[in-house]
């Protein structure tokens, strides 16, 4: 027997529960996100297969999905309900002898010894379907990174292997991008370099890179395409970093006074949220959106841990005051990070992005 790694995503997985709490609404295209108000500042948390045929993607904003397909069904988001129903989910992971750690309400990886990992993953897509009515596909890699990118390659409902015999004849060809951790912006950057494809990095001169991107971030990212990542699968719970809230506002503001004020009212609520925790907040971070849709993130490390309203209200508003604020600004968002060595288990994800 061999050691596995395997990564389970559940497909539409948001879109789906809709579904299951409402029949009717299979093979239609649906779209989550906000209050369910397509006229409102927010932005898509999920869309349906049928909604994404149509150019409706994560993290678009409504408005701009209603105008894509103003026929979706535009529903709000229900935190409680997606919750619920992943933790059916990673019940049911658990009830097979291997290691399950779990990424977030939809993803987790599994760690198995085992002849077959096909076999294993078939029986987990069964065992998943039957429990909860929710499909999933499973990646199979000899490390994370491979499994996690197997996971895209057999969407939906499917089952893919990445390994390092197929690894070249696989991604070599996609553009970086297609790699975990290399998103659109890095990929430009990598382009300019004249680096467009896996191969094209992998094969790239480790200098170039740490000259380029840093001598941490460099390597790394060459040491992604060729396939590099970490064997272990751990089923230690998963612990909140941060506590965060954010508010997108119908109408952008650009009075300083107004920013500030809004500013110290997330503020005040993270602290309630940091109370709740029992763990003091050692960091701030302070998040706007400028429009048109411009984001920008900064923050501060705290003097001491804090779990006081008012110092981390303070400490937004210096960090807000490192902005350029030269544009209105439509979402604001305060960030309050916790430290890594006082920890309570939580299985809650955070929403700051």
């Amino acid at each position: 027997m061999a050691d596995w790694v395997l990564h389970v995503d559940l497909d539409q997985f948001i879109a789906a529960v809709e579904v299951l709490r409402d029949p009717s609404l299979r093979g239609r295209p649906v779209v989550v996100g906000g209050n369910g108000d397509p006229s409102e500042r927010a932005v898509v948390a999920t869309a349906s297969y049928e909604a994404r045929a149509f150019g409706v993607r994560s993290g678009m904003p409504l408005r701009t999905a209603f105008k894509k397909l103003p026929d979706a069904v535009f529903l709000p988001a229900d935190h409680a309900l997606y919750s619920s129903a992943s933790a059916d989910v990673m019940a049911v992971l658990r009830s097979f002898p291997v290691v399950v750690e779990v990424l977030g309400w939809d993803e987790a990886f599994v760690g198995a010894t085992v002849d077959d990992p096909f076999a294993l993953a078939r029986s987990l897509q069964a065992a998943v379907l039957s429990a909860t009515g929710l499909h999933c596909s499973v990646g199979i890699g000899d490390n994370r990174l491979r499994a996690k990118l197997a996971t895209d390659l057999g969407k939906p409902a499917g089952v893919f292997q990445l390994v390092r015999a197929n690894w070249v004849e696989v991604m070599g060809h996609r553009p970086t991008s297609a790699l975990w951790g290399i998103g659109a912006k890095t990929a430009r950057k990598l382009a300019e370099l004249g680096l467009s494809t896996v191969t094209d990095l992998a094969n790239a001169d480790p200098d170039v890179l740490a000259a380029r991107f840093g001598p941490r971030m460099g390597p790394y990212y060459r040491a992604v395409a060729l396939g590099a990542g970490d064997t272990v699968v751990s089923a230690t719970p998963w612990v909140v970093k941060s506590r965060s809230r954010e508010k997108t506002f119908q109408h952008d503001l650009a009075s300083p006074d107004d920013l500030r004020r809004e500013v110290v009212a997330l503020a005040h609520q993270v602290a309630l949220d940091v109370v709740a925790e029992e763990r003091p907040a050692v960091r701030v971070g302070v998040k706007v959106r400028f429009a048109p849709f411009f984001t920008q993130v900064r923050s501060m490390k705290l003097p001491a841990p804090t779990s006081s309203a008012d110092t981390l209200a303070d400490a937004a508003l210096t960090v807000l005051a490192r902005f350029d604020h030269t544009r209105p600004v439509r979402l604001l968002g305060v960030r309050a990070e916790f430290s890594d060595d006082d920890v309570e288990p939580t299985t809650s994800p955070s929403t700051y992005e």
